[in-house]
């Protein structure tokens, strides 16, 4: 484990893995631990690099947080690695490789559904609200159980409890309850630009099983950027790089080295 410091003066932590040319893999509201799967396939070509969001796992925290904070804290992991890295981001991960790529010089730019909110769907978000209100009553366990019905299921799902029990980060992942309210509040706030200006091609990635909303975020991303990729992957939801590895590994490696390879259904 390594440390920088970001603008703050708050320490960041982050893991390398691997040699080879850099690939920064930015973890959503889970732990860092969401990667893990796949960092053993990535480390045969790259050197990867998994920074500990702010407030998460060894890094630091600071009492107020904002998604310019947490661009900082990924630029801060940037320059402390040799070369222009390769960004891929999942969910909130996503929204800030996206943030970064705008004002870092990146190699290339990868997002799984990036938490980019649009639409009337951004008009009426109130997650982090609703967060907080179980917080404040003391029912931290049911604030994560919210999020998790909303963001990873689009708010359906007919037996939450049984797939919790099959899901590898429940129940620990109620200790960062806290920190995904905060985030979530980020990302309310976060409005997409009509033209998105960043200076590397891009490469956005979603699964026909994700929430609609996030379904939605990654088109309007992808259209607003002037070099960039969509691929969808069938069958699969929002943790599509841990759902189907194979797949996304498949696509990310073909993308980082300028190659195309056979098209899934709903690409374009």
């Amino acid at each position: 484990m390594q440390t920088v410091t970001s603008a703050d003066g708050t320490g960041i932590a982050y893991e390398q893995h691997g040699e080879g040319p850099p690939l920064l893999l930015l973890h959503g509201g889970s732990s860092p631990q969401y990667w893990k799967p796949i960092v053993p396939q990535f480390a045969e070509n790259y050197t990867v690099i998994i920074p500990h969001r702010r407030g998460v796992g060894e890094s630091g925290d600071s009492d107020e947080y904002s998604l310019d904070r947490g661009v900082e804290d990924v630029r801060a992991v940037i320059d402390a690695v040799d070369g222009n890295p390769i960004l891929f981001g999942h969910s909130f991960g996503g929204l800030l490789a996206l943030e970064t790529a705008r004002t870092t010089q990146i190699e290339k730019l990868i997002a799984y559904e990036p938490a980019v909110l649009v639409g009337e769907y951004r008009e009426q978000a109130n997650l982090a609200t609703q967060m907080q209100e179980r917080i404040d009553d003391g029912e931290r366990r049911e604030a994560m159980r919210y999020y998790i019905r909303e963001v990873m299921h689009g708010g359906e799902i007919d037996d939450l409890d049984g797939w919790l029990a099959e899901w590898p980060p429940w129940p620990d992942i109620v200790a960062l309850t806290e920190n995904i309210a905060r985030i979530n509040r980020a990302i309310e706030g976060y409005r997409l630009p009509d033209t998105l200006e960043v200076d590397a091609p891009a490469l956005m990635l979603t699964g026909t099983e994700g929430p609609s909303h996030l379904r939605d975020g990654v088109r309007a991303v992808h259209e607003a950027l002037s070099d960039s990729r969509l691929i969808e992957f069938d069958g699969v939801g929002h943790a599509g790089p841990i759902e189907a590895p194979d797949r996304v590994l498949a696509e990310v490696r073909a993308f980082s080295n300028g190659k195309d390879i056979s098209v899934p259904e709903g690409s374009t």
